[in-house]
């Protein structure tokens, strides 16, 4: 008798947790429906403003900012911070979406825009769905989350190939030497897929590329996923 009861609660708050959900969804549908064109920054929430990273984050948004993108990040500190910090200084939208976990994240305070999340995997749709262009910032596990989920969304036609940028050589030159001489090797992605990627070093570079394949092609997120 227990048991039923239980299992009757378990598929109740199945079914509640499932209008959360979809109320994330609708708000930020809601809040982030005119920020295009964007960019969508991702990198370790670990960094220092002294780190040279972070000072390059900051400089990368500011460059995009200046040039008519606005800037999404996971709304934390670090390469969140920088890149929001960016989009303050150029006077574009500074979006921050932030996610609540059991130590919880406080949003930066140069997130102008802010929406909190529940769940990771709306928060993903949120920072993809919007985006022109996604850079890469050096991070850890969650950055490599949200960098292939990118990568695997384009590759299965999901959305649009727009630019996917790594920024920093040194950084990711061990995770892309794996991917050719081990994954390729053993035949689970093809020599294509390298054809996602994009190494830079210096945030001119980062700007000018994604100014030039938005000029070139006009396409931003929302109009991908639709």
């Amino acid at each position: 008798m227990n048991n039923e009861f239980e299992i009757n609660q378990l598929a109740k708050e199945d079914s509640w947790r499932m209008f959360r959900i979809i109320g994330e969804l609708v708000e930020g549908f809601d809040s982030l429906a005119d920020i295009v064109p964007a960019v969508t920054i991702y990198g370790s929430a670990r960094l220092k403003p002294d780190n040279i990273w972070y000072k390059q984050t900051e400089e990368i948004a500011t460059l995009l900012g200046k040039a008519g993108f606005n800037i999404m990040t996971g709304g934390g500190p670090g390469v969140m911070e920088a890149a929001n910090l960016g989009a303050h200084n150029a006077g574009v939208i500074s979006v921050g979406l932030n996610i609540l976990l059991p130590k919880e994240q406080a949003c930066n305070a140069y997130a102008d825009r802010v929406i909190k999340f529940h769940h990771f995997f709306v928060r993903k749709v949120m920072l993809v769905k919007y985006a022109t262009a996604y850079i890469i910032m050096p991070g850890g596990l969650g950055t490599m989350d949200e960098l292939t989920e990118v990568l695997t969304l384009i590759q299965t036609q999901k959305i649009k190939p727009f630019p996917v940028i790594l920024f920093g050589s040194e950084y990711w030159g061990g995770f892309l030497e794996w991917l050719k001489n081990t994954v390729l090797a053993h035949g689970h992605i093809s020599e294509e897929d390298f054809e996602l990627l994009r190494v830079f070093d210096y945030p001119m570079e980062v700007a000018g590329a994604v100014y030039s394949w938005y000029t070139k092609h006009e396409v931003t997120g929302q109009k991908a996923l639709q």
